[in-house]
């Protein structure tokens, strides 16, 4: 696991602001000016060069990126939510939100270079380098940040620090990453503490499961939760393919899917699975659809999954 940190980890407004005053190189002048200085327009660079150190090495960025390209839905969101959203002229087919947010045909699962480049981009933002985009985009000196899925909140927040570093938003950013800590931290501190209650979390019908291990496996484990997917034979990997009879007879206390844009899942289409009708969260109506998006996504809402996580448990222990 690549270290996530930026040159300005840790770095307060102050320091970018600092940053900003060296800009011209000199701090003083040898006379004093016959007429104050023109403001600095709204694409000010001020802060600039920095360097990011992403999962391709450390990345400096010139100036505050105005043409941005987002390649990832994840960090799309995280992009609008510090602010950085005028700031991007496109983004993949996946991003979906905000609704704001300029879709386009471009893929992040097949990228295609030429189309990246017609878009005339400053900064480009992936997370995951499919097809050596990383490096061919680096042929055309188009700067690239790698940012992969985050395997623990920490990582999550770092990457947001890092946007925030990268784009000219660092304030914003760490206004978010404190926000989301603190959020988070009281929804697991209000929700009732059960190490008996037990859940699963679905990820498709087939059905693959996240273990406690996982990003959202995490998740789950601030609210007390014990998870039935730690028990399965494959469960090393981290998303152990369960059995409907594993599930059966692990009876989880909750169930929560992510499966219900994709496949239209419910606590109904559970109940018609070989031997889950009788199960504890089915009779006991404890089976909470997710929104898809939301529980495969490593940024700002996060905090939206924790709410539903949060409910689901307060629910089940006044139930």
């Amino acid at each position: 696991m690549r270290p996530v940190r930026t040159a300005f980890a840790g770095a307060l407004l102050g320091t970018l602001l600092l940053a900003g005053c060296g800009q011209s190189g000199d701090t003083t002048t040898a006379t004093a000016p016959t007429t104050a200085p023109a403001p600095a327009p709204a694409s000010s660079s001020a802060g600039f060069p920095v360097t990011v150190e992403a999962a391709n090495g450390k990345i400096t960025i010139s100036k505050k990126p105005e043409r941005i390209v987002s390649l990832s839905a994840t960090h799309t969101e995280t992009l609008f939510a510090i602010g950085a959203g005028p700031q991007v002229i496109a983004v993949d087919n996946q991003s979906n939100f905000p609704p704001e947010a300029p879709k386009t045909d471009l893929s992040g699962f097949k990228p295609n270079v030429e189309a990246i480049v017609a878009q005339k981009p400053d900064l480009v933002i992936v997370s995951d380098d499919l097809d050596q985009v990383v490096a061919e985009l680096g042929k055309v000196n188009v700067p690239v940040l790698l940012q992969p899925a985050a395997t623990k909140l920490d990582e999550a927040y770092e990457e947001i620090a890092e946007l925030g570093a990268a784009t000219g938003n660092q304030a914003k950013a760490d206004e978010l990453v404190s926000g989301m800590k603190d959020t988070i931290g009281k929804l697991a501190a209000q929700a009732p503490k059960s190490g008996e209650l037990t859940y699963y979390h679905e990820l498709d019908t087939t059905p693959y499961a996240a273990t406690s291990q996982t990003f959202i496996g995490q998740i789950y484990g601030l609210f007390g939760l014990t998870n039935i997917a730690d028990k399965a034979p494959d469960a090393a990997g981290g998303y152990p393919k369960l059995s409907a009879e594993f599930v059966a007879q692990a009876d989880p206390d909750l169930i929560f899917l992510a499966d219900v844009k994709c496949c239209q899942q419910s606590k109904d289409t559970l109940a018609e699975r070989p031997g889950w009708k009788n199960l504890s969260a089915i009779k006991n109506d404890q089976v909470i659809q997710l929104d898809d998006d939301i529980a495969s996504r490593w940024g700002p809402r996060v905090v939206d999954l924790a709410e539903a996580i949060g409910a689901a448990v307060s629910k089940a222990g006044t139930g």
